[in-house]
């Protein structure tokens, strides 16, 4: 707990929660995605086969 003093001369020791933070800008402090969590992080080509995979749905998906 910060110390108080009633006195003038003293200046008072402010906690964190007197603090004013300004939230208006958009801070990212982590990316989104790390490098190794990409197809070239995971040994992968890059592109993909997403076409070729809904042409070939099973045809009880539909």
């Amino acid at each position: 707990m910060p110390l108080v003093s009633t006195d003038p001369d003293v200046r008072a020791v402010r906690g964190d929660d007197d603090r004013a933070v300004d939230l208006s800008e958009d801070f990212v402090v982590l990316p989104e995605q790390t490098v190794d969590d990409t197809d070239h992080g995971w040994g992968e080509r890059g592109g993909g086969n997403d076409d070729w995979l809904l042409a070939e749905r099973p045809p009880h998906w539909d």
